[in-house]
């Protein structure tokens, strides 16, 4: 898949067919932390099956992170663990914290073409977000870390394993992720990108990681209010690219 020759951030978004929505903290603000939620549950997962105690857990938990792109590699990798209890448990989360929001819903539904899902954690996860959101009816699909047999984002395979699945043409695509980084695939296959940039709330470690990779060309467009950005930018007759 080549990046076609006229750049995406010399456009706007009449040519897109397919919208792909990255799900944590991009459809719903960094500020409710739900991951720190599935934090708590991915030690406390690892600390019964490995069968030690909270503090190791932790450092394994963090050192597989780093070492293998995600805890879930890592155990998978190291220890040969099945990856379906794992995503169950820590997804298993209050997600009374996200506000419904049909103001969202109602401009991705007036989106022109697909609209889909695409993150790296469950199926069953993002149907629990959506459904909380009040926003399920709107998507057209959801691709998940099972879809991409394990491989996480930023990886390119993941996204590769993605397109494979769901037929999707890149270069007639947008894609809208709160992580910098995982935007610089889309940008080579010939996505359109937007970084939904978090603004100052919500957890440090969060901005932290979501500015990661944030200089370069594979960031076509920013926005810190997606559903102001939406009818702005996709929605408006007169938009202009960025």
């Amino acid at each position: 898949m080549q990046r076609p020759d006229n750049s995406p951030a010399s456009r706007g978004f009449d040519h897109v067919e397919t919208w792909v929505f990255d799900l944590d903290n991009t459809l719903y603000p960094p500020a409710c932390d739900l991951f720190a939620q599935v934090d708590r549950r991915m030690t406390a997962f690892i600390g019964e099956f490995l069968g030690v105690d909270p503090i190791e857990a932790k450092r394994i938990q963090k050192d597989f992170y780093i070492e293998h792109g995600t805890t879930l590699s890592g155990l998978m990798t190291v220890y040969g663990m099945k990856p379906d209890a794992f995503l169950d448990f820590v997804h298993r989360i209050d997600v009374s914290a996200v506000s419904r929001d049909a103001a969202l819903g109602d401009a991705i539904s007036r989106l022109p073409g697909r609209k889909v899902i695409f993150t790296n954690g469950s199926v069953a996860h993002a149907e629990n977000v959506v459904r909380q959101l009040g926003i399920d009816h709107v998507f057209d699909g959801i691709y998940d870390i099972v879809t991409t047999a394990y491989e996480p984002k930023p990886r390119r395979r993941a996204y590769e394993r993605f397109v494979e699945a769901s037929g999707i043409e890149p270069s007639r695509a947008a894609m809208f992720e709160d992580i910098a980084r995982n935007l610089e695939v889309p940008h080579e296959i010939g996505m359109t990108t937007v970084w939904v940039r978090p603004g100052i709330q919500g957890p440090e470690r969060h901005h932290q990681i979501s500015h990661e990779g944030a200089e370069g060309p594979h960031i076509h467009h920013v926005t810190e209010e997606l559903t102001g950005f939406l009818h702005a930018a996709c929605l408006s007759p007169s938009a202009a690219a960025k």
